[in-house]
């Protein structure tokens, strides 16, 4: 079954759980222009999350979701909170959703959790997950080692769940790839920095429709904690103290406070600018309704490029 159809959505796309971007009024408006938009709680509590939920759906009769870190320390009270507020889709990173999936799914939420491996996606399956979310390391943010094309087809052929690309897709040639490896849709989130509607400074917009293709470095490695930024002068200070084997202190000293730098002050120099791979692909700033349109009418016209290509074979 197509994502949108699981979750009665227009288009079959979610937005990502992105740090400090991910508010309600953003969820909103994702979910208003035909995709499914997602709070992201990250080190929110419980009332601060039903604040969040609560505006969402001032805003938006559409369905939304709500991402739960799992290492925050309030993750159990959000989660009561989802419970209470009825949210329809729940996706997790940084744990093990496991505790809370009885009650979860008890109260007709769908648990979507994003994983990095085929084994955690075996593991999440056993668990009681409705679908997987199989995010390569071309995402922005925090990412695994596998990349997107090798990850999503092992993932598929390991379960029997739906199973959702993420990293890596930025157009609709993108969604086809990830549709024609198996799945039922995506998620997406560097493309998504450039909607008018976006929450971040206009210079951080500015850096990703600058960005080539070799502007983003996975930083982080050597402590276990990888994040794909912009290659700015934070990032290469902060390679080169891992080169150094610096404390895992001293490399937190650096990037305390690094994503509101960016987000909100828009430094582009010291700030933590997380984006994936493909904003070297991204051009100029657009309405979110008219990115998600583009994305569908572009994977339309890939569909039937291929499907010609196919009939010449």
């Amino acid at each position: 079954m197509m994502l949108n159809k699981l979750l009665n959505i227009k288009y079959p796309i979610i937005q990502g759980a992105m740090a400090n971007i991910a508010t309600a009024q953003f969820a909103s408006c994702v979910s208003n222009c035909g995709g499914l938009g997602i709070i992201a709680t990250g080190s929110l509590n419980g009332e601060q999350t039903r604040a969040q939920i609560q505006e969402c759906k001032q805003l938006t009769d559409k369905p939304f979701g709500v991402n739960i870190m799992l290492m925050n320390p309030y993750a159990s009270e959000i989660v009561d909170v989802i419970v209470e507020e009825g949210v329809a889709v729940v996706t997790t990173g940084a744990g093990n959703p496991g505790p809370y999936m009885e009650k979860l799914k008890s109260a007709g939420i769908k648990v979507f959790p994003v994983v990095p491996s085929v084994g955690l996606a075996k593991r999440m399956e056993r668990a009681g997950a409705d679908a997987l979310i199989v995010e390569g390391g071309e995402s922005g943010g925090h990412v695994g080692e596998m990349t997107t094309m090798a990850l999503l087809p092992q993932v598929v052929d390991a379960v029997n769940i739906p199973v959702i690309a993420a990293g890596g897709i930025g157009d609709g040639r993108g969604m086809v790839a990830a549709l024609a490896l198996g799945a039922c849709g995506v998620q997406v989130g560097t493309c998504l920095l450039v909607a008018d509607e976006c929450p971040i400074h206009d210079n951080y917009k500015e850096a990703v429709i600058k960005a080539k293709d070799t502007d983003t470095v996975v930083t982080g490695k050597s402590v276990n904690t990888p994040v794909r930024i912009l290659k700015n002068q934070m990032a290469r200070q902060y390679l080169k103290l891992e080169g150094h084997f610096e404390s895992c202190e001293e490399l937190e000293k650096l990037t305390l406070g690094g994503l509101r730098k960016a987000v909100q002050d828009g430094d582009m120099k010291t700030g933590s600018v997380m984006m994936g791979q493909i904003a070297g692909m991204i051009k100029e700033k657009k309405p979110m309704q008219q990115i998600l349109d583009d994305m569908m009418s572009s994977a339309q016209v890939a569909y039937q490029k291929l499907s010609d290509v196919m009939e010449e074979i």
